[in-house]
């Protein structure tokens, strides 16, 4: 009977969902993802809500497809190559927010905005989309590896 117990407790424990909490970056409050655009629920999203790493970091259809939104919603402020304008400069290894270093920080900034003119970007692009615009920021990073926190996730 102990032995039907252990396996029962085991199976119980592998099924458990270790999934990451998005924080709002300036209020700390829990970010509610259910406002997000529709769309966003996919399974790349499933899966950085389990790990908190982007997975389409490195895939360069995905990279491509972020440029893309990226160029529509947010190279008015950040700049056409993330260099910077009304906004702060995406590419380097300066992060206003540190937490940027991170893709789960990355994602909570985005999602629900920052100080200033940094608005939610949750009602602009799905959960799916926002992935992509970060998976394009971290290709053009050109600041020191080491504060890269997402390559060594």
């Amino acid at each position: 009977m102990l032995g039907l117990a252990a396996a029962v407790t085991l199976i119980s424990a592998s099924a458990v969902k270790a999934d990451i909490t998005l924080h709002n970056a300036i209020t700390g409050e829990a970010l509610d993802t259910s406002f997000a655009k529709k769309g966003g629920n996919t399974e790349a999203f499933k899966q950085f809500m389990q790990t908190g790493k982007n997975p389409y970091n490195g895939d360069k259809d995905a990279i491509e497809k972020g440029h893309t939104l990226y160029l529509t919603g947010c190279s008015g402020c950040h700049g056409h190559e993330a260099e910077g304008k009304l906004g702060p400069g995406l590419a380097d290894d300066y992060w206003t927010y540190p937490r940027n270093a991170t893709d789960h920080g990355l994602f909570e900034l985005l999602f629900g905005g920052a100080n200033g003119m940094m608005g939610p970007q949750s009602s602009n692009f799905n959960s799916d989309e926002l992935l992509h615009i970060m998976a394009w920021i971290r290709s053009v990073y050109n600041g020191d590896p080491k504060k890269a926190k997402w390559l060594n996730q």
